[in-house]
C-alpha cells in the first residue's frame, strides 16, 4: 500500500515539474514577442508615424513609448526614441524634448541621426529666445549647442543653417546689450552705459548694432564731460562766494 502511495506521490511531483518546465519554456519562447492580441513593433511604429504625420503628437508619444517599453531590442526602438523627442519638440514642450534628445544622444552616440539631435537641442533653446528686453539665457544655451554641432560635425547637412542660427543668436545678444546700454543712458548713468557700448564694439563688431553703439558711446562721453564741467563750474561758484 505504501509503495502505491509513493508511486502516486512521485507521479504527482513529476506532473508538476512538467507543467513548470513547460511554462518556463513557453515564457522563454515568447520573450520579446507580442502577446496575444498585442500589436507588433512594426504595427505600433506604423500607428505612431501616422499620428505624428497628422500632428497628434501626444498620441504619437504614447504609441512610440509602447515600442520602447515593450520591445527595447527591436529595430524600431531607436527610431521610436527619436520620434518621442521630435513629438515633444513639435508640441512645444521644449524642456521635455531637450531631455529626450539628450537621452538619445547618451544611448546612441554613434547613431547617424546624432547631427540632427545636436541641431534640435539647439532649436529647443532657440525656440524659446525672447525679446531683447528679457533674459537671454536661452539665446546663450542655443548658441552653445549650435557651436558644438559646428565643431563636432563641420560638414554636416546643417552647416549653413547652423551658421545662420549662430549669427542670429549673436544679433540677439548684441541687441540685448544695446537695450541695457540705452536704459543706462536714459537714466544718465553714463559710465554704465559706456561699459555696455564698449562691450558691443569689442564682441560684436560685424553686426548691425555696431554703429549705433559707437554713436551712443560718443554721446555718453559728451554727456559725462558736460556733467563734469558743470560740477567744476558749480564748485567754482561756491568758492568765489567766500573769496
Amino acid at each position: 500500500m505504501r509503495k502505491f502511495h509513493n508511486i502516486v506521490k512521485w507521479a504527482f511531483v513529476g506532473s508538476l515539474m512538467v507543467v513548470f518546465l513547460g511554462g518556463c519554456a513557453s515564457d522563454k519562447s515568447l520573450k520579446g514577442k507580442p502577446k496575444k492580441n498585442e500589436k507588433t513593433p512594426a504595427e505600433l511604429m506604423e500607428e505612431g508615424r501616422r499620428l505624428y504625420e497628422q500632428t497628434y503628437y501626444l498620441g504619437a508619444i504614447e504609441t512610440f513609448q509602447k515600442i520602447v517599453d515593450r520591445y527595447p531590442y527591436s529595430k524600431f526602438s531607436a527610431e521610436a526614441e527619436l520620434k518621442i523627442a521630435d513629438s515633444y519638440y513639435y508640441s512645444a514642450d521644449y524642456d521635455a524634448a531637450f531631455d529626450a534628445y539628450t537621452e538619445f544622444q547618451r544611448l546612441h552616440p554613434k547613431n547617424p541621426k546624432i547631427p540632427d539631435v545636436f541641431y534640435q537641442k539647439g532649436m529647443c533653446h532657440f525656440s524659446q529666445v525672447s525679446t531683447v528686453d528679457r533674459d537671454q539665457s536661452h539665446t546663450i544655451q542655443a548658441l552653445e549647442e549650435f557651436e558644438r554641432l559646428i565643431k563636432k560635425f563641420p560638414k554636416s547637412g546643417y552647416s549653413d543653417q547652423t551658421h545662420w542660427k549662430i549669427r542670429e543668436c549673436y544679433i540677439k545678444l548684441a541687441g540685448s546689450e544695446l537695450y541695457v546700454g540705452h536704459f543706462y543712458f536714459k537714466m544718465k548713468r553714463y559710465n554704465a552705459a559706456m561699459s555696455r557700448y564698449r562691450y558691443i564694439l569689442k564682441n560684436f563688431p560685424d553686426l548691425g548694432q555696431y554703429h549705433e553703439a559707437l554713436e551712443y558711446l560718443s554721446k555718453s562721453e559728451e554727456r559725462l564731460a558736460e556733467e563734469m564741467t558743470g560740477e567744476k563750474k558749480s564748485r567754482g561758484g561756491i568758492f568765489s562766494i567766500f573769496n
